[in-house]
């Protein structure tokens, strides 16, 4: 890929959270030469706009495609070495951009938190991909990549205190501002819709282990009810997004050689708070999740204020459980609301250092954070407002 033209293309630059990721660049890259990039889209109008709005220099290239277009998007692919694609639902207008990029060896990253159709398309290309030399990664915004490396940072911890990585990991929301963007709901729409028409695509759904082809784990927790966790002292609920993190971890697993071990076990819920006011909490969270993918949910290319955006923020916990009880928690913290303002933030800088710190990785389907590891890690402190702490040493064993 060393004649292309431009190192990243951001693919889908004039909606809402494409906007963001040229903004993005545009202020966080101004004074790096090294670093060339375009803006993709389907009118040249619109890129025009976007352009001079985000600030970016005036030579910026606009790239004019359609993801219904199969010529055009073959000609954008062709001048990059790496595609951020923000233009979801993926299953209704990514196929043809894959199949363009995994054909000419072209890196891609997204947004996707769609397990079916990762699964599908890891089914369809992965032979071709890793024949061509393309690199797909999937779900580089806030599904999946604070959960994966949160997954991956604790277990580190975990390998230091009890000499051996931990068979069972708690993600835990602590705390989340921000609203879900138009985006997930319509992704989780697709899915729903998809599934209702191929009754088939259920089993893939609810399997644990769908983007993990030939390895099934043990049983899962299901999480799909309020529980009160005394280890937590709190009521935990349901969270919307371990439909797709808790796939993604997984297979993350699977990438790196298992180093969380075959009997893994991993969950995520929403920590709601203690008593009868965290129970209460627990309930409202479940009715609330109904009504994001609902009729009021909030449409594709709808999105979020600047000063919402700004003033949002997300605080996961992880709690790695060593075999006799004791525990070793971190902490993974982002300093802006996590559908937008945080995700146009990681996805820019996963394809950075997919392109910049780990050309060696090789070519095929992968999750972030198997593919980039301790480096995506500092790149997220350093660049995209993320931290990374280890919160609470080894506790004594539970009695």
């Amino acid at each position: 890929m060393s004649s292309s033209k431009y190192d990243i293309v951001v693919c889908g630059a004039t909606g809402f959270t494409g906007q963001l990721v040229a903004e993005y660049l545009a202020e966080h890259y101004k004074g790096d030469a090294n670093l060339k990039w375009a803006m993709a889209g389907r009118s040249k109008d619109k890129l025009t706009a976007v352009r001079d709005a985000v600030g970016a220099p005036a030579d910026t290239a606009l790239i004019v495609a359609d993801s219904g277009d199969v010529a055009s998007l073959k000609a954008m692919v062709g001048q990059a070495k790496c595609v951020i694609s923000t233009v979801g639902p993926y299953q209704l207008y990514g196929n043809d951009l894959i199949a363009a990029c995994v054909e000419s060896g072209t890196d891609y990253v997204d947004l996707c938190g769609e397990p079916v159709w990762m699964r599908q398309m890891i089914d369809k290309h992965e032979a071709a991909a890793k024949a061509s030399g393309a690199r797909i990664v999937f779900s580089c915004g806030f599904d999946s990549v604070p959960f994966e490396l949160g997954a991956f940072f604790v277990q580190e911890e975990a390998r230091r205190v009890f000499g051996a990585p931990a068979s069972r990991v708690k993600g835990r929301v602590r705390d989340m501002r921000g609203t879900l963007s138009g985006g997930t709901a319509a992704s989780a729409k697709a899915t729903f819709d998809a599934v209702a028409k191929d009754l088939s695509l259920v089993a893939i759904l609810n399997d644990p282990f769908a983007l993990t082809p030939g390895f099934t784990g043990p049983k899962q927790p299901r999480g799909n009810k309020p529980t009160y966790e005394e280890d937590m002292q709190s009521w935990a609920a349901p969270f919307m997004m371990a439909l797709i993190n808790t796939r993604n971890v997984h297979r993350s697993n699977m990438l790196m050689g298992f180093p969380y071990g075959r009997e893994f076990i991993y969950d995520e819920m929403v920590l709601t708070g203690s008593g009868e006011k965290g129970e209460a909490n627990a309930r409202l969270v479940m009715a609330a999740n109904a009504e994001k993918t609902g009729p009021n949910a909030p449409k594709p290319g709808e999105g979020p204020s600047k000063e919402e955006r700004e003033n949002g923020r997300y605080d996961l916990l992880y709690v790695a459980i060593a075999p006799d009880g004791r525990q070793v928690r971190a902490a993974v913290k982002g300093d802006r609301d996590p559908g937008y303002g945080s995700t146009s933030k990681m996805i820019s800088e996963c394809a950075i250092c997919l392109l910049r710190d780990t050309p060696d990785v090789p070519a095929g389907f992968w999750t972030p954070g198997a593919a980039m590891q301790h480096k995506l890690i500092k790149r997220l402190e350093e660049h995209a407002g993320l931290t990374f702490t280890v919160e609470k040493q080894a506790s004594a064993p539970a009695s």
